[in-house]
């Protein structure tokens, strides 16, 4: 039950992140044809970059989960059994420490905007809290990632953005063809 509900709510995230990602390549093409015809998008350029925050941050814990985000594993690659489990611990309680500060920051900036009544400058006014919840929203999934991915280290599991090692040489060079990590 538990494990379908965070699937969803990282898979959810992923796919907000996608429809920012559309809206940013929509809201720039109307923009630069519209240079060209002389027709203006009011605040157009505001919109563009609270999507580009949407869309980073909403996509974090999906790319976090999938085992996409660029991993420096220099060290832990090297380790095995209990040394990994304990360093990959450690590494995951210092994410969880950055992503938890980094979330209270990012919820005191939006409450902050909406208590003073902060409005963005531009053509269209928007209260800025409005556009800084997909930065919030995105990190707090983030920290539940990494805080279930700490529970399935700590529990003597494999973390899941850690891909199984290639069972064949077929698939070792089908991975390393693809990008992917191995």
């Amino acid at each position: 039950m538990i494990r379908r509900t965070l699937d969803t709510l990282y898979l959810s995230a992923g796919y907000l992140a996608g429809f920012f990602l559309v809206a940013i390549f929509a809201l720039m093409m109307i923009l630069s044809v519209g240079r060209q015809i002389d027709f203006n998008v009011p605040s157009g350029d505001d919109f563009t970059g609270w999507s580009l925050v949407a869309m980073s941050f909403l996509g974090l814990a999906h790319t976090f989960k999938r085992g996409e985000m660029i991993r420096v594993g220099l060290l832990l690659d090297r380790l095995h059994g209990r040394t990994r489990r304990i360093a990959e611990l450690i590494s995951l309680t210092i994410a969880g420490a950055f992503t938890a500060y980094f979330t209270w920051q990012s919820g005191i900036l939006a409450y902050d905007s909406w208590r003073f009544f902060d409005m963005s400058t531009g053509v269209i006014s928007i209260p800025l809290w409005i556009p800084q919840l997909g930065m919030v929203i995105g990190l707090a999934i983030l920290l539940v990632a990494v805080i279930e991915e700490w529970l399935i280290v700590a529990h003597g599991g494999r973390p899941t953005y850690q891909p199984e090692p290639p069972k064949t040489t077929e698939e070792l060079i089908e991975r390393v063809a693809q990008g992917g990590g191995v």
